[in-house]
This record gives structure tokens, C-alpha cells and sequence, in this order.
């Protein structure tokens, strides 16, 4: 007699089989990696269960009734609360599954994580998600629109699973003014019928008409740190001035960044007629500070130019400063393209111009918030990005109790890592209380209760710096108990702007200080502002050494999380004289960092 066990076995390898014969068939016809969106991720289940339950039917008709008639006869009419078939057979989908996508240790995974996934993009690394626990806004209170492809850009959706509750939210008047931006953006971005009308009459070099779409063209120019908050800058004066921003995409601007704004471009195009924006500097004929100087344009020039250019890099004249004033912006409004070339975050000095203080009060209700809100609006990390981020996250930094970030920029020459240097790391961290001391004397201390864990993540191009604090928390037991690891991502050794590489890791390393609970920083540091300003965070700021000696005191907590604005203008744009922009109105002080520098404080 055949015995159940044997029919039973017979009967699950022809479902595994033909499960087998109809999933290889499906893998045939369909990319496993470029997966849509929700809807298309049901219908693909739709059609497996579809699929599962003609199988199930077809073996059925074969095995039915002797497997009824042979469980029957040896165990009685089966209870319906155990495993069922449809169970069983489901298990060997969901191994099927594992075959297709790359297996990842994923902790409680959502249903929506695991579209995530299945929705990266056709030939980019894979990027895990795993369940992070925080708030769930992936929308960042409304910063960000919907309607984009989720495997175009991982990070715009799965940046808040990394994130705790971001500390400040977004006023309803900046929400609104960016919905009003995207539609404009969208109507008038690039190779639209706006864009190309104004586009000839730039190439025709006259601006006979008013045309309904303006312009702000960035110059991708100096290193990453100040290219990130030159755009937030640039950005917030095309939302003042209902300008449209393009961005210059220099030789990695694509690589680094998502797409900010729904179904069009902020990249300039390729066949933009003015070539020369590289070359464009203070002394350029078309500078609208030379222009000034020479008396070629003023309030009765009649038509004006069809562009201009702003030149605001650190080195410009008391000319060039006169974009900040009220009266030269009446001026500027005329011209349909403005060319900006900065490296300076000169949002605190729009506040100063008169006829933005009203709008900026409804637009940042927080005025320490502009770059936080303006950051994680326009900068998500590309696919290639993400991937950096997340899987240094989640090997070294995820399952700890604190995150610490130290972030070392040296600009003093000679071999580092400098002694005084680390002294003054070491000293601002017990001064802030980030770090615990060691106890140079024991091998082991035993705490009492729970031992507290901190990940330290280094930034810095020299690895000297990490070796000794690694070593130095290795080799010694803290006096606290609490236990700390320490890493660092990468050491490039000198700073190479040109590579794309290179400023891909700077902009992941920029991105995961951001998510540390902790910030240490240094003095005039672009990177470490872009850190501070994104995770919202009021970092200790190490004072900048002078002649190789430990400052003291080694550093100071920021009184805000706003970026300074290195070279801002001291001119008194009514009285026509020098005056201390710092000092003018409450919400604008003096950097921690630079003393003649000003940055953007929440007053009152």
C-alpha cells in the first residue's frame, strides 16, 4: 500500500515544481530590480496569486481525492486551525522571493520599506531599509511634494527613518510659497515654451520685452560645503524675487543630488548659450558691480541688458556689495537672467534688504531655520549616495545609545595629525561632556547597572586624528563604564573638489554627521556647517589654534544651527557708509567662528 507520506511527497515536489517552472518564467519576462510604484508592486501580486491558485487547482484535481481519502484514513477530518496548503505553498513563494532579491537582515520591515527595495533603481547598488525607530513624516511636515518616483531617489523617502524627530517645522507661508514655486518651476523650467522664448532672446543679446519667466543661474564654483549653501542661498532669492533657479551642473552636481522640484529640471542645460560662466570674475564687463563703477547701467538705462552678472565670491568690491540694497534690487528685477557666482552663505544679509523682511518674517517665522527647512528641501543624496550613507550607518553607528560627531578640518601645513590639535578635540569633548575620560590606571572597570554604548564618527582627510581617539578608548576602559566605538569613513588626505568620488563621500560623511546626536566642529568649516544646519544641531565649535597652541577655552557651543556668512557687506545702503551689519537688528550676530562674519539667531 502507498503510504501517505509518500503521496504527500509526491504532491509537494510537483507544486514546488511547477511553482518553480512558473516563477522562472515570470523572472524571463519582468527586470527584478526596476520596480515601479505601489500599485504596480499589487498588480504584480495580484497576478502571482492569480497565477498560485490555477497551479493550486491543476494539482489539485490530481491529488484531491487521494490525499483526502489517505488523511482521512490515518488521522481523521483535519483541523482547519493548522498549516494549510495555500500556507505552505506561500512559504515557498516568499523562498522564492529570497532568491530574487538580495537578502538583507531586515528588522520588522513594513510593507512599504520592502517597495523600496524592490523599487531601486535598474543598475544601481542595492540600498537596504531598514525599519528605524522615529516618527514616521516622510514628508518632512510638508517640505516635500509628492508625486516623485521613488526608485529615482531613495533617500527622499527614506530619509526620516534615519532621522528623529526633526526639531523645527516648517511655517504653512513656506509651504505654500514652495507649492506656488514648483508650479513655476515647472511652467518655466527647462525647454518649456517660456524658457525657450527667453532663451532667444538671450541669444539675440536685446531684452525688448517683458517676458513672463526670469531667471537665477548658480555657477557650480569653490568646494562642496560652500557650493551646498551657496544654492540654499541662491534659492531663497529666486523664491523672493519669483525667479526661476537652474543650476549649473559643473562636473558632478547630477551625481551627488536628486532631482528638488516634481516633473522637471533645476540643471541648466547643455546648449545654454552664455559659455563663458566659468570665466566669469569680478573684472568681467558684464559684472553688475562694474557696470556700477563705470555709470553703463542705472535706474533711466533703457532696455536694459538681457543678463547680468553677480559677482559675490569673498573677494568682491563695495560695487558688487550693492545687490544687498534695496534700491539695486528694484534695478535687477528688470533683467530676465541673473548669473550668480558665490561661495559665501549671504542669506543673513537678504534679511537686512527691506523689501524682503516682511515675506522672510512669514517664510521663517524661526529665523535660525532657513537652511535647515531649505536643506532638506532641495538636498537628497543620489541612489550612489544613499548607498554610502546606509551602509555605513547601519555597520557602525545604528545600535548605539548616542551618536557623536566630530567633524576636523586643520588648516594649518606640516604633518598632520598636530598633538595640540588632538588635545583640543579631547579637551572640547569633556568640557561639553560628549565624551567620557579613561582611566589610564585599570584594564577594567566594572560599571554599575546598564553600560551606556556611544558610536564616534571622525570626519576629517587625515586618519591620524581617529587612530589616537580609537586607540586611546580601546586600549583604556572609560571611567564611566560606558562603552565607545569609534570609526571614520574615509581619510582622502587633501581636499580634491575636482573628483566625483571624492565629493560623494564628503557629501555622505556631511549627511551622516548630520544624524549624530552630538556635534563637535571646527572653526570656518563649510562641511561642518552643512552638518549642523541639516541635523538641526548646535554643535561645540573648536576654536581655530594659533601659533600650534591648545586654545583656551578649547570651544564654545554655537548659539544657533544657522551656517555664517563669511564675507558679508559693512555698508549702510541709505546712508552710503560702512556700518556694522552685525549689530543692526536683533536676529543677525556676530559668528561664533569669525568675528567680523554674521549669521541668523532666533531672537525672542
Amino acid at each position: 500500500m502507498i503510504s501517505f507520506q509518500h503521496l504527500l511527497d509526491v504532491g509537494v515536489k510537483v507544486i514546488i515544481l511547477m511553482d518553480i517552472k512558473r516563477y522562472r518564467a515570470h523572472l524571463s519576462t519582468s527586470n527584478p530590480i526596476d520596480h515601479r510604484n505601489e500599485s504596480v508592486s499589487r498588480g504584480v501580486a495580484e497576478k502571482k496569486s492569480v497565477g498560485f491558485f490555477m497551479t493550486m487547482k491543476l494539482v489539485g484535481m490530481i491529488f484531491t481525492v487521494l490525499i483526502t481519502v489517505s488523511v482521512i484514513y490515518l488521522y481523521g477530518v483535519p483541523s482547519w486551525g493548522g498549516v494549510s496548503g495555500f500556507a505552505k505553498a506561500r512559504s515557498l513563494e516568499m523562498k522564492a522571493e529570497e532568491v530574487r532579491y538580495p537578502p538583507v537582515d531586515v528588522i520588522q520591515e513594513s510593507v512599504e520599506e520592502k517597495d523600496f527595495k524592490m523599487g531601486a533603481e535598474k543598475g544601481s547598488e542595492y540600498v537596504s531599509s531598514h525599519k528605524i525607530d522615529s516618527p514616521k513624516d516622510k514628508h518632512l511636515g510638508g517640505l516635500l511634494a509628492a508625486g516623485f518616483e521613488k526608485a529615482s531617489c531613495l533617500s527622499r523617502y527614506q530619509s526620516f527613518l534615519y532621522r528623529k524627530t526633526l526639531p523645527h517645522k516648517p511655517s504653512s507661508y513656506l509651504l505654500s510659497s514652495l507649492r506656488k514655486y514648483e508650479a513655476l518651476h515647472k511652467h518655466c523650467g527647462p525647454y518649456t515654451t517660456s524658457y525657450n522664448k527667453t532663451m532667444e532672446q538671450l541669444k539675440s543679446k536685446h531684452n525688448n520685452e517683458p517676458l513672463e519667466c526670469n531667471y537665477v543661474v548658480w555657477i557650480s564654483f569653490s568646494g562642496l560645503g560652500n557650493r551646498i549653501l551657496t544654492i540654499a542661498s541662491a534659492f531663497l532669492y529666486a523664491l523672493l524675487t519669483n525667479r526661476v533657479l537652474l543650476v549649473d551642473r559643473g562636473t558632478d552636481i547630477a551625481d551627488l543630488f536628486c532631482e528638488p522640484f516634481p516633473e522637471t529640471s533645476w540643471l541648466l542645460t547643455v546648449d545654454f548659450p552664455l559659455k563663458q560662466l566659468n570665466s566669469f570674475n569680478k573684472k568681467s564687463s558684464h559684472s553688475y558691480g562694474n557696470m556700477l563703477k563705470n555709470n553703463v547701467i542705472n535706474n533711466s538705462t533703457s532696455p536694459f541688458p538681457p543678463f547680468l552678472y553677480l559677482h559675490l565670491v569673498h573677494d568682491y568690491s563695495d560695487y558688487d556689495k550693492h545687490f544687498f540694497c534695496d534700491q539695486d534690487q528694484i534695478l535687477l528685477h528688470k533683467v530676465p537672467w541673473l548669473i550668480m557666482k558665490t561661495d559665501n552663505y549671504f542669506v543673513p544679509s537678504l534679511f537686512l534688504v527691506p523689501s524682503f523682511e516682511q515675506e522672510l518674517s512669514k517664510l521663517f517665522p524661526e529665523k535660525d531655520t532657513v537652511f535647515h527647512h531649505l536643506g532638506h528641501y532641495l538636498f537628497h543624496p543620489s541612489n550612489p549616495v544613499w548607498g554610502l550613507i546606509t551602509r555605513f550607518y547601519h555597520a557602525y553607528i545604528e545600535k548605539v545609545d548616542e551618536r557623536v560627531g566630530i567633524q576636523i578640518r586643520i588648516f594649518e601645513t606640516g604633518n598632520s595629525p598636530f598633538q595640540h590639535i588632538l588635545d583640543q578635540i579631547l579637551a572640547c569633548s569633556l568640557k561639553g561632556k560628549v565624551l567620557p575620560k579613561v582611566n589610564v590606571k585599570k584594564s577594567i572597570i566594572h560599571p554599575s547597572g546598564n553600560q551606556k554604548s556611544k558610536a564616534v564618527l571622525i570626519t576629517s582627510l587625515n586618519a591620524g586624528y581617529f587612530e589616537k581617539i580609537r586607540n586611546m578608548y580601546w586600549e583604556h576602559p572609560t571611567v564611566s563604564g560606558e562603552m565607545i566605538g569609534v570609526n571614520q569613513p574615509s581619510h582622502e588626505e587633501y581636499q580634491q573638489s575636482e573628483k566625483k568620488m571624492h565629493n560623494q563621500r564628503a557629501w555622505a560623511e556631511m549627511y551622516l554627521l548630520s544624524l549624530t546626536d552630538v556635534l563637535i566642529t571646527s572653526s570656518w568649516s563649510t562641511f561642518g556647517y552643512v552638518a549642523q544646519g541639516l541635523g538641526g544641531l548646535k554643535p561645540w565649535i573648536l576654536y581655530k589654534a594659533k601659533n600650534k597652541t591648545t586654545p583656551d577655552p578649547p570651544c564654545q557651543q554655537v548659539m544657533s544651527i544657522e551656517p555664517c556668512f563669511h564675507a558679508p557687506p559693512f555698508y549702510d545702503c541709505k546712508a552710503k557708509t560702512w556700518t556694522d551689519t552685525g549689530a543692526i537688528v536683533p536676529h543677525i550676530k556676530h559668528c561664533e567662528d569669525m568675528s567680523w562674519g554674521v549669521k541668523l539667531v532666533n531672537h525672542g
